[in-house]
């Protein structure tokens, strides 16, 4: 492998770093943290139920703790790795069915900058089929996270949902508005990183109806999927958990029709920024676009950033504020994923005996194009993002694919905003310095481009069936989701 030097090391860290989590993400971002940071290895620790990674930490000279992290032992197991010795470290959360708001709160109360990539609740909240629908939802695990920031402003950076998506494609969203605002002739003084109403008002201004976070994954396995294993190219257990959520939404002020299943979260919780339908997202198909393949029907998963970037761009508040784009994930995995998520369903959402996460030497050629379709305006719609391939991803880093380095790349950025902003509280991405963080992440991403499409959801339908569609807007949901 050959690597781009000389790298740049950002900042020095100078007390204990502890890794919580060694999936395929952790083990992705442990050489980046290595090439990025000045910090003692022996002051690293990695904390993983498994033993699966140990070998490789041992590799790297960093010690392994094989262990369960659980909603009894949090504190006692990560307050002494936190706080040993001198200096200011880092809690960089990677883990599954680990409670993040629980760790987030205890790296505040000792003054140690945090960072994840998804609001995870302890083990138990995606499986219990007690849990009504709503209480499932993205929109429930975001409000605990903006509860606590609301109870305990300001103090210790916590970095929460800043990986891919969510994280990185809120980056791009800003840069995408920038780029349309700026090809629509529009005058405009760029806001604020945190300006929520300046950076909405400029949103509403281009015209903008909704944002489709649009991914193709094309990358293929050099052998075929086996019957009876989930394979995926990053995590199969957050895929599984995510797909089986409700299908949810950030719920835009153009739309004019909701389908009988979707609901409003209960009034006066949150933001109300959002909606959520009696289905799986990983079963339920909109219509989408990306470059490569162009139109193409994508899972509506639900995801952080579809919640929390509708909210960021709302003007006015509630069910019925002055604005609100539509937000939401419409995402094509690699093919073996569709697959799997296929038998998954087939088999009454029991998960396969075997889950395997593709590793670069498996990978045989494609993409993973990642980025946003901002569409409604004058110009129609935009796709702006990354197109990294698995080529260039084997010259830029090891132990990952194209999407782990889309993820493990702005789990960087994040950690260098945090440290150059040690005293900003709680934080989402939409909230973060986009420029800063992309002059972070940019070397990692391949071809970031920008593309406009005369593509609408009214095109290429077969026509053999009678469909219920708005002629009148083709940007309205009605028209985007693939109805039975």
């Amino acid at each position: 492998m050959t690597t781009k030097t000389p790298w740049p090391v950002y900042h020095k860290i100078s007390g204990p770093i502890v890794m919580i989590g060694f999936g395929s993400i952790g083990r992705g971002t442990l050489p980046l943290i290595e090439r990025h940071f000045d910090f003692d290895k022996s002051r690293m620790v990695i904390i993983d139920p498994s033993d699966a990674g140990k070998a490789l930490a041992n590799r790297h000279g960093i010690r392994f703790i094989q262990r369960e992290i659980t909603s009894d032992n949090y504190k006692d197991v990560l307050t002494p790795l936190l706080t040993e010795g001198e200096g200011h470290g880092f809690c960089v959360n990677l883990s599954v069915d680990v409670g993040s708001v629980d760790v987030m709160r205890l790296c505040r109360e000792i003054d140690v900058p945090y960072i994840d990539t998804v609001v995870e609740p302890w083990f138990g909240f995606y499986v219990n089929q007690d849990n009504d629908p709503a209480e499932r939802t993205n929109y429930v695990l975001r409000e605990t996270a903006r509860t606590e920031k609301r109870n305990s402003p300001g103090g210790t950076t916590a970095v929460s949902c800043c990986g891919a998506n969510p994280g990185m494609v809120s980056f791009f969203v800003k840069q995408a508005l920038v780029n349309l605002a700026t090809d629509l002739g529009l005058e405009f003084e760029e806001p604020a990183a945190d300006d929520r109403e300046g950076w909405a008002r400029l949103m509403q201004r281009t015209g903008t109806k909704g944002i489709h976070i649009a991914e193709r994954d094309t990358q293929r396995a050099k052998t075929p999927k086996p019957l009876g294993t989930f394979v995926n190219t990053w995590s199969v257990d957050g895929f599984i958990s995510e797909g089986q959520q409700p299908a949810e939404l950030g719920w835009g002020t153009h739309e004019k029709w909701m389908p009988d299943n979707a609901h409003h979260q209960e009034d006066g919780t949150g933001c109300q920024a959002a909606i959520y339908m009696t289905q799986p997202g990983g079963a339920t198909k909109v219509r989408t676009w990306c470059p490569t393949p162009g139109a193409q029907h994508g899972f509506l998963v639900t995801h952080n950033e579809s919640v929390s970037i509708a909210d960021f761009f709302t003007v006015g508040e509630g069910t019925t504020p002055e604005y609100r784009p539509t937000v939401h994930y419409a995402y094509h995995p690699a093919d073996d994923a569709v697959v799997s998520l296929h038998e998954l369903f087939g088999n009454e959402g029991k998960p396969q005996a075997i889950y395997h996460i593709l590793d670069e030497d498996e990978i045989v050629d494609g993409i993973d194009e990642l980025g946003v379709l901002l569409y409604g305006h004058a110009k129609n719609a935009y796709w702006y993002g990354s197109q990294l391939s698995i080529e260039e991803t084997r010259e830029l880093a090891p132990y990952q694919n194209a999407t782990g380095l889309q993820v493990t790349s702005a789990v960087i950025a994040g950690m260098v905003w945090a440290i150059e902003n040690p005293n900003a509280g709680i934080v989402e991405a939409d909230e973060l310095d986009y420029k800063r963080c992309l002059e972070v992440q940019l070397p990692y991403l391949g071809p970031v481009k920008g593309y406009y499409t005369d593509w609408t959801p009214l095109e290429g339908r077969p026509g053999f069936f009678a469909e219920d569609l708005d002629e009148s807007d083709p940007w309205q949901f009605r028209n985007v989701l693939v109805q039975p």
